[in-house]
């Protein structure tokens, strides 16, 4: 490594302030529930988010408990079984979904760092920033109450009558005939609440993209721009357009159900699979509202943890919006065996195939860039490592979904369920770690035991493979999904996916563990820890409440050959060697 020529008050070398920062400016209840402070209300998110995973995780191990066996293995009753079982997949997966996956990059991550990486003192819109907040507590309250509520009717049914009605047996997809008014679940309340987390969503997405449009700093044009902040935008794009359909669709299911008018439920003159192309014409974007944010955690670990310039910088910003694009069009796919024609069955075939080049386009260029690089195998990088394996093998496998006579076989077997964690927990999961392990000393100016985290991030990965790649085989021999008995044949797939699941449980708790502990425990971070060239570097750690005291000027993001590493204490250093001449890439 090369040594720098260092000079006091140059960038990177300050120490840390140990005055004013935006964690003790203000210590009252009061300044934090009602901040407008993007930083505060990433935390906040951080707290509610995760919580909700915790929740989402407890429902995931219950239900692998539950399949362990063949038989009711959690009661002995196999009607109240049974009825466990259907609250037990349908809480996990609305939690899981509705709760983290979409919100987590975005609202946590997004939230503190896409300011701070324009040299921007906050979003453009601070007010809506801490609604959006309040609508994911209110949906989340609302929904988990009504959810929980089903739980107890079904572990306690003498106590039906106090709780009242509640619980939901749907799935997380609220389908019809499910939703309708042949079941006794609380579905209106249930669907109420995804429909005020719907708002939570709009307003991040309006947010960041006038955040995008306004308040760029001088030099950070369009093609400056780091690539998270273009997969933030492309995400923000989706939120805006697909997630009112969403909305709509559960209002009217909503007005179905209390006003007993025929729109899904074929008894009332309704289409049942009218509700699935409304559902998936959203919930199909949705995917990438999940995945395009975690694409762009990677860039930025890719580039700084193998101190290499991003390979296809613009082919990369480009296939984000691509995505985006693309995203809209290939709903169908998910009614190959709706009864749909043969020919709206080859387009939605021909375009989830389509769907595909971007996201290969991504991977391709994250591998190009660690090509020869001096790659840090730092927790971050470990983490995004883990994720392109993980998101590998969810899009190769989602190939065979995308063909109409393989998906007529797999269709609602468990083979989807391995897919669908492969690309969403395996991949999203894993980016949002990696990126919260990156910002992480900059959000706490605290330094966590590298060590502990690398060993958490592959005990998780080794718990997520034993978990799910079972499923592809079982599912491959036709066990389907949502079923809580199952042939024999099926008992030792079932029982390593059980197994699994408890491994990648205790790795997140670790990780929980490491962090936390660094709060107490970690020492001081540097300003600059990881040699990232990216303006967010460049704020005192942690910041102060304003930022920056004057908006920085922007250069090429990628570009690291002024940094250079002085120790774990100072971190890295800017040289008094001129910027590598620019280029497009």
């Amino acid at each position: 490594m090369s040594t720098a020529t260092i000079h006091p008050g140059k960038v990177g070398h300050e120490p840390a302030p140990s005055g004013d920062n935006y964690l003790n400016h203000g210590r009252s209840f009061a300044s934090w529930a009602l901040t407008l402070d993007h930083k505060r209300i990433a935390l906040l998110y951080l707290v509610g988010v995760m919580s909700a995973y915790g929740l989402g995780g407890f429902f995931a191990l219950m239900l692998r408990t539950e399949l362990f066996t063949a038989a009711p293995t959690l009661m002995s009753d196999p009607a109240r079984a049974w009825d466990f079982y259907n609250q037990m997949f349908t809480l996990h997966g609305a939690v899981m979904v509705f709760m983290f996956i979409i919100p987590a990059i975005p609202a946590i991550l997004g939230n503190f760092a896409l300011p701070l990486m324009l040299g921007a003192k906050d979003v453009a819109f601070p007010r809506l920033n801490l609604a959006s907040f309040y609508c994911w507590v209110g949906g989340g309250c609302f929904f988990v109450i009504v959810l929980l509520k089903g739980i107890l009717n079904a572990l306690f049914p003498a106590l039906a009558s106090f709780w009242g009605a509640g619980g939901l047996e749907t799935g997380w997809t609220f389908y019809t005939p499910y939703s309708t008014t042949t079941t006794n679940s609380a579905v209106v309340e249930a669907t109420f609440g995804a429909f005020i987390l719907g708002f939570s969503s709009i307003l991040t997405g309006l947010n960041f993209i006038a955040t995008l449009h306004m308040l760029r700093p001088k030099g950070m044009t369009w093609f400056r721009m780091p690539l998270f902040l273009w997969a933030l935008y492309a995400t923000s794009v989706i939120q805006i357009l697909a997630t009112p359909v969403l909305a709509i669709t559960l209002l009217l299911l909503i007005a179905e159900r209390t006003l007993k008018i025929g729109i899904f439920d074929s008894s009332l003159g309704g289409d049942p699979v009218l509700y699935q192309h409304f559902f998936w014409f959203y919930s199909h974007p949705a995917v990438y509202i999940m995945i395009l944010p975690a694409m762009g955690v990677v860039s930025e670990l890719v580039s700084t943890f193998s101190r290499r310039h991003i390979f296809g910088y613009k082919f990369i910003a480009m296939s984000s919006l691509a995505i985006a694009f693309v995203g809209f069009l290939v709903w169908g796919h998910h009614l190959f065996v709706s009864g749909q024609s043969p020919l709206a069955n080859s387009i939605f075939s021909f375009l989830t195939f389509l769907v595909a080049v971007p996201s290969a386009i991504k991977t391709f260029n994250w591998v190009s860039t660690l090509y020869k690089g001096d790659i840090h195998l730092h927790t971050p990088m470990v983490y995004a490592l883990i994720m392109i394996f993980l998101f590998t093998i969810g899009g190769l496998t989602g190939l065979f979904l995308g063909s109409i006579s393989l998906d007529i076989h797999l269709t609602d077997t468990y083979f989807v369920i391995a897919h669908f964690h492969y690309v969403m927990m395996g991949s999203t999961l894993f980016a949002f770690l990696g990126g919260l392990y990156y910002w992480w000393p900059k959000i706490t100016g605290k330094m966590y035991n590298e060590r502990f985290g690398s060993t958490a991030a592959i005990i998780a990965f080794l718990g997520m493979n034993l978990t799910f790649f079972p499923q592809f085989i079982m599912g491959s021999q036709g066990m389907p999904r949502r079923y809580a008995t199952y042939p024999d044949q099926f008992t030792i797939y079932h029982q390593l996916s059980t197994v699994g699941a408890y491994i990648m449980g205790f790795g997140m708790f670790l990780v929980l563990l490491n962090l936390i502990s660094s709060l107490r425990n970690g020492r001081p971070a540097p300003k600059n820890p990881w040699g990232s060239n990216s303006l967010e570097w460049q704020a005192a750690t942690p910041p102060p409440h304003d930022n920056f005291p004057v908006t920085p000027e922007a250069g090429d993001p990628y570009d690291y050959s002024q940094w250079d590493y002085v120790s774990p204490e100072v971190g890295y250093v800017k040289s008094d060697r001129p910027p590598a001449p620019y280029e497009s890439h």
